[in-house]
């Protein structure tokens, strides 16, 4: 059965500062190098034995899945299809701000000059359905919570109000079947 890992990168200067990074490379902080070290260790003493590594072209992802990649001795590739949401006009806004909240429910929408969560969908689900065509793989991608979001709905049924709140923690790993 193929198996999937999650990782979203460590803190980043604008994670940091409140703000949203989105297609902006923000690099990693300090704290967020430390915990892709930590989450590297996490990969080794929880026996998570995977085939490939792929990543996000953005620096924070890049350093992340890299610092797990030197730890592990698991293989890793970039992956383009992995870079994160542009969120055109909200690219730096603070990431609480209301009218961002509001937004994310609204899959058409390109946020005046970024990318719509329905072009985001295609190009990860595109990714996933390819990973699943592959049996007995395990796979670790590490990327952005836009597409921590998109990869939960691949695997779970979700309301639009779940998909726009759902989140996970910088370094956090979530495990997905693809039987499921």
């Amino acid at each position: 059965m193929s198996k999937l890992y999650f990782v979203r990168h460590g803190e980043t200067v604008w994670n940091a500062e409140n703000k949203i990074c989105g297609a902006t490379d923000s690099p990693l902080t300090e704290r967020g190098r430390a915990q892709a070290a930590e989450t590297a260790a996490k990969v080794v003493e929880q026996g998570i034995k995977a085939d490939l590594i792929l990543y996000s072209p953005l620096s924070r992802a890049k350093d992340t899945a890299l610092t797990i990649s030197e730890v592990t001795g698991i293989p890793a590739r970039e992956e383009p299809r992995l870079f994160e949401q542009n969120f055109g006009k909200y690219e730096s806004t603070p990431r609480d701000g209301a009218e961002f909240r509001e937004s994310k429910k609204q899959f058409a929408c390109r946020y005046e000059g970024g990318e719509s969560m329905l072009h985001l969908a295609q190009r990860v689900y595109n990714l996933l359905d390819e990973l699943a065509a592959h049996p007995d793989h395990t796979f670790i991608l590490v990327a952005h919570n836009g597409i921590a979001r998109v990869v939960n709905s691949y695997f779970y049924e979700m309301t639009n109000e779940e998909y726009a709140a759902f989140g996970i923690r910088n370094c956090e790993i979530k495990e997905y079947d693809f039987a499921n």
